[in-house]
């Protein structure tokens, strides 16, 4: 793999080389000449389709030809800016906030989702326009209308939805706050409920292998979300919603500009559902009965003299849960898992329980440090520091079986950016540090460990905007349990023709599996928990490790004078070793290193177009290859549908951003049959079909948008009203052998509606 790189290299080294006119700059807020910059700020010629992206630190390169001489300059938020260019030259530009206006005329409003034409990664950015087109409660349900991204049900009792990139469901993908490592460990099963989505400015979708920068987790993508910033948020936000089955939320923000310098802006997030659902008659809870208090203090510093800017976070979760069946009564109801040290037989306790019941209560801290300085005469050398610190605790208990973690968590990443030679070569290079320290017990199994890492890294990427882009990183870490490693990353990017562009990547991944935080819907059920040991070093077992191989391509494209995009794309994940969650024996879940093969192919095909003035239109056809060598021979990844569709119709009266209107959005999700866990060994009244029947998921929206400052939705959900016949199998006797709430393909809950509000003050 080595000489792949270097062969690689040697054949871009004279692109490298050559020559070229190029209009180079940093965009910042007016005012503020230091800073990281606005990353994400849109940076084109006029009436051209050459344009580009700042990166996150603000930075742009653009081609320069004579006959362009309007450089057009907008970024959300901000008030755009034309600039007369007439030759190259190096330009740093300040944006003004429109919360510091009178009136904004806006030239150009960023498209809801963005794709990148000039990025060596696949990236899609999906911006707070898109988040806004369904009820986006949390980060887990913000991807509904991107077809990137599949979100499923990971159980039949806590309502949580799990979400699967390239065929992977989230332990694969590295998922990042700001590329701070963020759901991970205790948090993987609930963590994205945890992320309102009005806390959400941006979400960042990389298909295929990241950054080094970010660490060696990442095995089939990264998500990155960007949080609101105190300086460009609204001064007061509220946001109520609640629904027909009994969920009710509400979200509060609060800024305030402080001094020239200092920014804060406190934000509360609070939802609770009492109402008890049972829209399928098996006597237990379509949806958890819960309560969610939610509180992050953010502050941002900008020192424009000094060219300092910072981030920081504090942030403290109370999350509670109960599930089980309808009449359960924790005070009365739960069965002592304790009594169990006292010898006493798992058959003696079972036979004074009559309700089966569970809780989960979660409570959390973390804080976190952004810190970055750009030299004010250097402005494409800058260094950055982030650290961060999390306590995670969760008690939980289901029916007999309990579950506690702590997690503590340290993360600390120093970056230093520069340049070799000019621009055009940039390389990053820098070292991170991390904790964890689990204290874990399963039943009264402990397992409680510790992990500490260091690690140093090297990013080189090379930028030819007409034609070639790469980046090419590596980075070592040593692990004092996975040992020392080394993980390569590679992504570059052609330009065959006029918006046309084609990608390649390759890259490693490897990560320890935390077996029990990552599959806790397996506790609700009576499945006999196994180990195979293998003499590993996490819980008996070896680490997982995988490359993953890809290719994409985007073109864009006018029909009937209206902008369009297709996007293909093809990637396969490799694992050499792997942590086999088997739950093909109704009675138990086995977990064992891979031996033979397991690789994950996805291919999806994506076309964007404005079918009619305001009238948007997605669409995406998804196949997925996803198999595994299990102990009993190689099987399809059950739950998983090998085909699918998806489409999103969105309309708005009036152009983006022209103040009272109505707009309207639709999606369809199309999936195919599902193959299911083998279930013939169970009582011919518990076995399920080999598959299941394929189905569509309808959602649906109307925004009433009075004003600037006021709007109403009301939407839908499972418009089709498609529920799954038995989402609780073994539901008359829970306490009984074949009780499983794990095999979940359809939804339970049948159609419903929803409305809510939102008030925005500048």
């Amino acid at each position: 793999m080595n000489k792949l790189i270097l062969v690689l290299f040697a054949a871009l080294l004279p692109c490298i080389t050559l020559s070229q006119e190029e209009v180079k700059g940093v965009v910042v807020e007016a005012g503020d000449v230091s800073a990281l910059g606005l990353a994400g700020a849109n940076v084109y010629w006029m009436n051209s389709q050459i344009g580009v992206v700042t990166d996150i630190d603000g930075k742009f390169s653009i081609p320069f030809k004579k006959e362009y001489s309007h450089l057009i300059i907008s970024y959300v938020g901000f008030e755009s800016d034309t600039l007369l260019v007439n030759e190259p030259k190096t330009i740093r530009h300040g944006l003004k906030a429109s919360n510091e206006l009178d009136e904004v005329v806006v030239q150009q409003e960023r498209d809801a989702i963005e794709k990148a034409y000039f990025s060596p990664q696949n990236v899609v950015t999906v911006n707070s326009a898109e988040l806004l087109k369904a009820a986006c409660c949390n980060l887990a349900e913000s991807f509904e209308t991107n077809p990137a991204i599949d979100v499923n049900l990971s159980d039949g009792l806590t309502g949580t939805k799990q979400i699967q990139m390239l065929g992977l469901t989230s332990p694969y993908l590295l998922i990042t706050q700001e590329n701070i490592p963020m759901v991970r460990g205790a948090s993987q099963a609930y963590g994205l409920t945890f992320t309102p989505g009005t806390w959400i400015e941006s979400i960042q979708i990389t298909k295929g292998a990241g950054s080094v920068v970010n660490g060696y987790e990442s095995i089939s993508g990264q998500i990155n979300t960007e949080l609101v910033k105190p300086l460009t948020d609204n001064t007061v936000f509220v946001n109520g919603y609640g629904n027909e089955n009994g969920r009710y939320e509400l979200n509060a923000h609060f800024n305030k500009k402080l001094t020239d310098k200092w920014s804060t802006g406190v934000y509360i997030h609070g939802n609770k559902r009492t109402q008890k659902e049972d829209d399928n008659g098996d006597g237990f809870l379509d949806a958890p009965l819960a309560n969610q208090i939610n509180v992050m203090n953010r502050w941002q510093y900008q020192d424009a003299e000094k060219g300092w800017v910072s981030f920081f976070n504090v942030r403290f979760l109370n999350d509670e849960k109960q599930v089980g069946q309808l009449d359960f009564n924790p005070d009365s109801d739960r069965v002592d898992s304790n009594r169990k040290t006292l010898n006493e037989s798992k058959d003696a306790i079972l036979s004074e329980a009559e309700v089966w019941g569970g809780e989960i209560d979660t409570r959390r801290f973390d804080t976190s440090l952004k810190l970055g300085y750009v030299f004010p005469e250097l402005p494409f050398q800058s260094f950055g520091f982030q650290t961060s610190y999390s306590l995670h605790k969760q008690d939980s208990y289901f029916g007999f079986k309990t579950y506690d973690i702590n997690h503590e968590s340290i993360y600390t990443n120093l970056i230093f950016n520069s340049i070799i030679g000019d621009t055009r070569n940039k390389f990053k290079t820098g070292l991170t540090f991390a904790y964890d320290g689990y204290s874990e017990m399963v039943n009264n199994l402990d397992s409680s460990r510790e992990d500490r890492s260091v690690g140093a890294f090297m990013e080189y990427s090379y930028e030819n905007l007409e034609k070639v882009s790469l980046t090419a990183g590596l980075r070592v870490d040593n692990h004092n349990r996975l040992g020392t490693f080394i993980t390569p990353r590679f992504h570059i990017r052609y330009t065959p023709w006029e918006r046309g562009s084609l990608r390649g990547s390759f890259g490693r991944g490897k990560r320890a599996a935390n077996i029990f935080a990552e599959n806790q819907q397996l506790f609700a059920s009576s499945r006999e928990i196994k180990i195979l040991n293998s003499g590993g070093e996490v819980y008996g077992l070896e680490a997982e490790d995988a490359w993953n191989y890809g290719v994409s391509f985007l073109q864009g494209f006018n029909f009937l004078n209206r902008k369009g995009s297709v996007t293909v794309d093809y990637y396969i994940t490799d694992f050499k070793n792997k942590v086999v969650v088997d739950w093909e024996t109704p009675t138990e879940v086995s977990f064992y290193n891979l031996d033979g093969e397991s690789k994950a192919n996805s291919f999806q095909v994506e076309i964007d177009y404005e079918v009619l003035p305001r009238l948007d239109l997605r669409t995406a056809y998804k196949f997925y290859d996803v198999s595994t060598d299990y102990n009993s021979g190689n099987l399809q990844k059950p739950l998983q549908a090998q085909h699918l569709f998806f489409a999103n119709l969105g309309y708005g009266t009036k152009p983006k951003g022209n103040g009272s209107q109505w707009k309207f959005d639709y999606t369809l999700h199309s999936l195919g049959k599902k193959r299911l866990p083998d279930t013939s060994s169970n009582p011919i009244a518990y076995q399920l079909a080999a598959y299941s029947v394929p189905y569509n998921h309808m959602n649906a929206q109307i925004t009433k948008v009075f004003s600037n400052a006021f709007e109403v939705y009301v939407g839908g959900e499972n418009l089709a009203n498609v529920q799954q016949d038995i989402p609780v199998l073994g539901a008359d006797n829970p306490f009984g052998p074949n009780f499983d709430t794990t095999i979940i393909y359809a939804p339970i809950m049948g159609r419903m509606f929803y409305g809510g509000f939102r008030i925005k003050i500048q």
